[in-house]
């Protein structure tokens, strides 16, 4: 064992030499091991570290060792160690978010496609009562006044009167009156919600209370379905948000009048982001490490896939109800998920469900074709020994938790302001509607898949620090820019966009990592809120029309969510927090610097820390190996003995 480290470490500094080696003695006979073990954490304080570490290497080193230390404790993790990290269940549970993820993008941004420009003008047959053989040419001419450039005026008409023919034509008609037979749309290739509901000559204020609609009920939805999912369960939370997109987004192909569109879209919100945070909450307790972050960004990355899904059927189907249909007819077989989804092992401890708990452990090691040792699945327990609880409350109560959420909160209300700043400036350019969705899509798919390497560069906080960062500084230049440099702009909000993209990604698994299982969805919904009150925020101050405003909001906004991100700790390579009780215990340990004791060493200090973690990470993969060993032996003597833990 002597010469496996040494080989590992290279050259032997006396302070790796010294305390914080292990001495293992080992007998030929019985193979018994004796250590005599000082743990890493004593040997690392007693070092002298430079101030300033600058090596990445040895930064990821450290972080490995901490999240070793970290994970002692913790029992569930080294389930999960044993059912396997990312096995055949593993990657079936988040295949299963596959679909809903493209619907969700679908729902979301349908409305963009349901008001194409259109210009109509008022129905006047009437006239051909009194002459069925006018042609329409001259029917508009002898019916509809006209602008003062030539054209025929939208909203208003000639007053009916009971003349002949020759009559109309020699004195003409005087007295316009708006339109009272409808409007017809003559230049109209496809059927929208302009042409089926009339919104034109005053209604147009509909378009933007469709999307103001809509972020309401993200607002509700997000305050009302985190703590339901605290409450009730992932598992069928998620069911709920998959029954309100049957009923409520496929559903809206069906609605009879503009009111009932907008009713259906509020509520279709709502389901929307009841599933983002649930399945969002489902995949990081179920998975470990960059397992977790690669799973919500895969899922992500659907959703932009789901943006471009969109955009294919609204160009090709020629009617609103059409798109809603067969956009929306994937839906149906999500019903499956009532059996193929499962609960979150972690929240149903945390609620006293041990029994079910222990079981969906089960048949995940059975998916994976692992078993996990009787005497290990039972120490599997409650918290404290009693059923964790928690409240709204405990946001106001709880220092740390109020400190993430705040900070959070005005990172992701920068997100949603600039996110929609951009996307209500590139309509202004009078680019393709089409080109303004595929391009974007196409761009966040990369965006995204970039931050698998952002992430295991530089850990959680400072891929959002630099994402955020870049988002917010397109933006700023957006605002500033001239108008008339448009090829700049558009270079501009791509980039933007892409940079919020990523932004968004980091900032889901960073926020579950956070936050504590007892109130993880509740604080994903009060984030979310402040998502939704951005993009509120930007439709509000753009229709203003003052220059100076946007530009004051944005840098302040960017500037307080980079300045409190800073505060945050890290948490790439640590365990979650299940209850309030760990989670202040664990900000608190993750908050601190690993090295506390600072002092200025001679050169060559990296190198010798970097050896005696090296050194201390192989005692202790020695240690487990012969623990799980240990462990074996004992499950398999007393497999006969031991009673079943799911009778519990």
């Amino acid at each position: 064992m002597k010469a496996i480290i040494t080989r590992a470490i290279g050259t032997q500094h006396p302070l790796i030499s010294g305390q914080g080696s292990c001495l293992l003695l080992a007998t030929e006979n019985n193979c018994k091991v004796k250590q005599r073990y000082h743990h890493p954490s004593e040997t690392l304080n007693q070092l002298e570290v430079p101030e300033h570490i600058h090596s990445p290497s040895l930064e990821m080193l450290l972080r490995r060792l901490r999240a070793m230390e970290a994970q002692q404790d913790d029992k569930f993790a080294s389930i999960l160690d044993v059912v396997g990290k990312f096995g055949t269940f593993q990657r079936r549970l988040v295949a299963l978010t596959f679909i809903p993820n493209i619907l969700l993008a679908f729902f979301m941004f349908a409305d963009i496609f349901m008001f194409t420009a259109q210009k109509p003008y008022c129905n006047t047959s009437w006239i051909l009562a009194i002459d069925p053989n006018l042609s329409e040419a001259e029917q508009l001419n002898l019916t509809l006044p006209r602008e003062p450039n030539g054209s025929f005026q939208t909203c208003l008409m000639y007053l009916p009167v009971a003349w002949d023919l020759d009559s109309i034509i020699q004195f003409g008609l005087n007295y316009t009156v708006s339109c009272q037979d409808g409007w017809i749309y003559p230049e109209t290739k496809k059927r929208s919600l302009v042409n089926e509901f009339d919104l034109v000559c005053g209604k147009e204020s509909n378009m933007e209370g469709v999307q103001t609609m809509f972020l309401a009920g993200l607002l509700i939805g997000s305050l009302i379905f985190g703590f339901v999912s605290d409450k009730l369960g992932r598992y069928p939370t998620i069911l709920m948000s998959l029954l309100g997109l049957i009923i409520f987004g496929f559903g809206a192909a069906f609605v009879n009048t503009f009111h009932q569109y907008l009713f259906f879209r509020f509520v279709v919100s709502q389901a929307l982001v009841c599933y983002a945070i649930s399945s969002v909450c489902l995949a990081t307790e179920w998975l470990v490490g960059q397992h977790r972050a690669h799973a919500i960004i895969l899922e992500h990355c659907f959703f932009s896939m789901g943006v471009m899904f969109l955009t294919g059927l609204a160009y090709i189907l020629p009617h609103w109800r059409l798109l809603f249909l067969v956009g929306g007819a994937p839906v149906f077989p999500l019903i499956s998920y009532i059996w193929m989804l499962p609960e979150s092992p972690r929240w149903l401890m945390l609620k006293g469900k041990l029994g079910a708990a222990k079981r969906v452990l089960c048949y995940a090691a059975s998916v994976n074709e692992k078993t996990i040792p009787l005497s290990l699945l039972d120490k599997l327990q409650l918290p404290g020994k009693k059923v964790t609880k928690a409240s709204v409350l405990d946001f106001y109560n709880n220092r740390h938790l109020r400190k993430v959420t705040l900070v959070m909160g005005c990172v992701w209300f920068t997100v949603g302001y600039s996110y929609f700043t951009m996307s209500l400036k590139l309509k202004d350019f009078g680019v393709n509607i089409n080109l303004t969705q595929v391009v974007p899509g196409l761009m966040e798919v990369p965006a995204r898949l970039c931050c698998i390497f952002l992430l295991e560069l530089m850990g959680r906080k400072w891929s959002l620090i630099l994402t955020l960062f870049q988002g917010s500084l397109m933006c700023l230049l957006i605002l500033i820019l001239p108008p008339e440099l448009k090829s700049m702009m558009v270079l501009m909000i791509v980039l933007g966009e892409f940079s919020l993209a990523a932004s968004a990604s980091v900032f889901f698994i960073y926020t579950a990592e956070l936050l504590p299982t007892v109130l993880r969805a509740t604080g994903l919904g009060l984030v979310s809120l402040a998502w939704a009150a951005g993009a509120i925020s930007s439709l509000v101050v753009i229709q203003q029309k003052l220059t100076f405003l946007p530009i004051f909001l944005c840098c302040i906004s960017a500037f307080l969510a980079l300045f409190l991100c800073s505060l945050l700790p890290e948490t790439q390579d640590q365990p979650l927090s299940d209850t309030l009780e760990h989670y202040s215990l664990q900000m608190r340990n993750v908050a601190e610097e690993l090295f506390t004791k600072e002092v200025v060493v001679d050169d060559g200090t990296d190198e010798v820390t970097k050896n005696t973690i090296l050194n201390s990470m192989i005692q202790k993969s020695d240690m487990d190996i012969l623990s799980n060993v240990s462990l074996q032996d004992a499950s398999l003597q007393g497999r006969g003995e031991e009673t079943d833990p799911l009778n519990n």
